[in-house]
């Protein structure tokens, strides 16, 4: 069975873990209505994507 022949030192074990902090999300901004929106992403608040109405909402 393989087993480690000396100890991972903590500054070792931290550089290895250096790239799984959390990103933060992108927004942009809706040009329709101005609402933060996710890009790529129908806008929840106007329901319209790409210029053009894509689902109906209460508001509308």
């Amino acid at each position: 069975m393989a087993v480690p022949k000396k100890k991972t030192s903590k500054s070792r074990r931290n550089m290895r873990r250096a790239h799984h902090a959390l990103i933060a999300e992108s927004h942009a901004e809706c040009p329709k209505c101005g609402e933060l929106k996710r890009p790529h992403h129908i806008c929840s608040a106007c329901g319209y994507y790409d210029g053009r109405e894509v689902v109906k909402t209460a508001a509308a």
